[in-house]
């Protein structure tokens, strides 16, 4: 648990997934104030990092109120990578992440993300260039392979940790199924009984129970909550609820739901401006909204909206 401690901050930490295109600086935030443990950027190219990509800036802004939070870096060349790691490690990060899951095709058709699993050698090789590069933890996300027949976690999760990963993050399906079925949490058991550094799961926690399940049948170190916030920032308090042994707090009502819109959206102007804020609020509001009455007409109602004023009006 020391180890656990020595790079999460807390003995079992419940981490938010990087998701691209939702975990920003706003919403981990919201997520922090939920009472999310630990959270980490977006995945960032290190190509796009290495040619100045001027969109991948951005995504490494960060506020002290985040700590500890984790940078997450992708592609398949090792010295690239442990260059770019170095490059950026100086910045407050607490530790660095390697994203080898990513089952999107424009990734895997690069060689990167969870097309890695393909290559546990090359895998290897990056995250000991990346180890040797940094001073801080370096920590690896990835599934369970990349199909059916290729179910390495295994084997993958030795060939990281003999190249100096601190810990894994496991995502309890295959590339193939990206995010259909039900998530493997046997097999994550098996990950953690086969190394000796922490392991993180991940996959189909969407409740303070799931969280209790997921703990109990796996075994893991700490848990990563990746869908279950998509517009429910709440599930953080839920699930630290839950592992206290603490009555779950109700799901908010709508005004709650309302007033965290709001907020999120002011989040977005302050840091990206009202025009890209709003603009990425649309889908926020969908998510936040899901399931509630009126729902869909709300939805098409928030894809005409330009700024502020016009969201709070609608939603009042």
């Amino acid at each position: 648990m020391n180890q656990v401690k020595k790079i999460y901050g807390t003995e079992f930490p419940v981490i938010l997934a990087p998701m691209a295109g939702i975990t920003d600086l706003p919403f981990r935030l919201l997520c922090k104030e939920q009472g999310c443990d630990v959270m980490i950027t977006e995945m960032i190219s290190a190509k796009a990092l290495y040619y100045g990509n001027k969109n991948t800036i951005p995504l490494l802004q960060t506020e002290v109120e985040e700590q500890p939070l984790g940078v997450q870096i992708f592609g398949s060349d090792p010295e690239l990578m442990g260059q770019m790691a170095h490059k950026i490690e100086s910045r407050g990060f607490a530790f660095v992440d390697i994203n080898m899951g990513c089952p999107v095709p424009k990734i895997v058709n690069n060689h990167e993300g969870s097309a890695l699993m393909l290559q546990p050698e090359l895998a290897g090789r990056i995250v000991r260039a990346v180890s040797e590069a940094v001073s801080l933890p370096v920590t690896v996300k990835f599934r369970l392979g990349f199909d059916e027949e290729r179910k390495n976690a295994v084997s993958f999760a030795q060939i990281l940790e003999e190249n100096g990963a601190s810990a894994i993050a496991v995502h309890g399906r295959t590339r193939e199924q990206f995010y259909s079925g039900k998530a493997d949490w046997d097999m994550i058991r098996q990950v953690k009984e086969s190394v000796s550094i922490p392991v993180i799961a991940n996959g189909d926690i969407f409740s303070g129970e799931d969280a209790l399940c997921i703990r109990e049948k796996t075994g893991c170190d700490g848990i990563m909550i990746g869908r279950g916030a998509k517009g429910n920032p709440w599930i953080f308090r839920e699930i630290k609820a839950a592992l206290k042994g603490e009555k779950i707090p109700d799901r908010p009502e709508q005004e709650e739901v309302i007033a965290m819109i709001l907020r999120h959206a002011q989040l977005s102007i302050h840091y990206k401006g009202e025009f890209t804020g709003i603009r990425e609020m649309r889908k926020h509001t969908a998510w936040y909204t899901a399931g509630m009455h009126g729902a869909s007409k709300l939805r098409d109602a928030v894809n005409q909206v330009s700024d502020y004023e016009q969201l709070k009006t609608l939603l009042g």
